[in-house]
C-alpha cells in the first residue's frame, strides 16, 4: 500500500480534507459537550498505547490502514471526531479488536485471556463460569423458593403473580414498586428525568437487593428486563423463572382494559401502529423471554385456568405437588 504521508508537497492538507471527507470532523464542530470530549481523549490515548505496545510508528500504522498521518496524529490527540468504518480500520491494522478501543471503562488486565478462553469453551464451561462469577449456588441444590414472571406488558404478570404468591402463602413484589419505593418517583418520572440507563441500573440494583432479601417470594418484573443482560442473567440465576406468553393482540386488549380501570399507568393507543409495534418488540424478545425456566402459554385462558397452571407447575418444581 502507498505511503500518503509526505511523498509530495501539500500531502499532508489534501490526505487530512480525503479523511474529513471518509468520516472526520473537528471536535469543536461536532455535537455534544464535554462527555464526547473526554471520550475522544481516551480513544486517542488507547490508539496510542496499543501502537506502541505493537512498536508501529505512525508511519508503519498509515501505511496499513490507509489513513494519512496527520489524520492518525489528529486521532490520538483526541481532536478528531472518527466514523466507526476508520476506526475499524485502525483496529484492523493494530491487530486489535475495536471494542477494546471504544470500551467505556478499561478493562482488567486479564480480561483478553477470559474473553479467549470464554470464546472456546462449551456450554457447560459458559455456565460454571457465569455461576462462579455470580455466586449463584451450584447445580443440585435444593430448588429455590424464588419464582419470577416475565413477559411483555399486558402479560398477567402482576395479576397472576399475587394469585400464586396467596395460594403459596410467600410474598409478593412488584419489580417496579420496588424501584419506585427505593428512589421516591414513578418509573414515568424516572425515565422523564433520568432517562433509560439510570432506570436499567435502578432496576438491576433493586433486583440484587431483593436476591438477597430473606424468605420465599414471587416477583413481577417489567417488560424490558431482559434489555439488560446482567440484570437478566442475575434474574434466571436467582429465581425460578416463567415467561407468561400471549399473543400481540391479547396483550394490548389487556392493556387497555387496565387503562380503563386506572390501573395501568399509560393508555395504549388506538391504532394499527401499537399493534405493529408490540409484533416488533415481541419478535425481538421472544429469544431472551424464552430462556426462562418454564413458559405458559395465556392465550385463550382465562386468569382462574392459568393461575392453575401456574401454580400446579411451580409445586411440580418445588416437589410439593400431588
Amino acid at each position: 500500500m502507498a505511503n500518503r504521508t509526505g511523498s509530495r508537497p501539500g500531502a499532508d492538507e489534501t490526505d487530512a480534507k480525503a479523511d474529513a471527507k471518509a468520516g472526520v470532523a473537528k471536535t469543536g464542530e461536532a455535537e455534544g459537550g464535554e462527555p464526547e470530549a473526554d471520550f475522544l481523549t481516551v480513544l486517542g490515548q488507547r490508539v496510542r498505547t496499543m501502537r506502541a505496545v505493537r512498536a508501529m510508528s505512525r508511519k508503519m500504522l498509515s501505511q496499513t490502514s490507509g489513513l494519512s498521518e496527520r489524520y492518525i496524529a489528529q486521532l490520538e490527540s483526541g481532536q478528531g471526531n472518527v466514523s466507526i468504518i476508520l476506526l475499524r480500520r485502525v483496529a484492523l491494522a493494530m491487530g486489535v479488536r475495536l471494542e477494546d478501543l471504544i470500551a467505556a471503562v478499561e478493562s482488567p488486565p486479564d480480561w483478553p485471556v477470559v474473553r479467549d478462553l470464554l470464546e472456546k469453551a462449551g456450554p457447560d464451561q459458559i455456565a460454571e463460569a457465569k455461576r462462579v462469577l455470580s455466586g449463584s449456588a451450584a447445580p443440585g441444590d435444593a430448588p429455590t423458593q424464588r419464582v419470577a414472571l416475565i413477559g411483555l406488558r399486558g402479560a398477567g404478570k402482576s395479576t397472576l403473580g399475587r394469585i400464586l404468591a396467596e395460594r403459596l402463602g410467600w410474598t409478593f413484589v412488584e419489580l417496579n414498586r420496588e424501584i419506585e419505593r427505593e428512589n421516591g418517583l414513578s418509573v414515568a418520572e424516572i425515565f422523564a428525568i433520568y432517562g433509560q440507563e439510570t432506570y436499567r441500573r435502578l432496576e438491576q440494583g433493586a433486583l440484587r437487593r431483593l436476591a438477597e432479601r430473606p424468605g420465599p417470594m414471587v416477583l413481577a418484573t417489567g417488560g424490558g428486563i431482559v434489555a439488560e443482560p446482567v440484570t437478566f442473567d442475575l434474574l434466571l440465576s436467582a429465581f425460578f423463572t416463567v415467561w407468561l406468553k400471549a399473543r400481540p393482540e391479547e396483550h394490548i386488549q389487556r392493556v387497555r382494559e387496565q387503562a380503563a380501570k386506572g390501573i395501568a399507568p399509560t393508555r395504549m393507543p388506538d391504532s394499527d401502529n401499537a399493534l405493529r409495534e408490540i409484533r416488533g418488540i415481541l419478535v425481538s424478545r421472544e429469544p431472551l423471554y424464552a430462556r426462562a425456566r418454564a413458559v405458559i402459554d395465556t392465550a385463550d385462558h382465562t386468569v382462574a385456568e392459568t393461575a392453575a397452571e401456574l401454580t400446579g407447575l411451580v409445586e411440580s418444581y418445588l416437589g410439593t405437588g400431588a
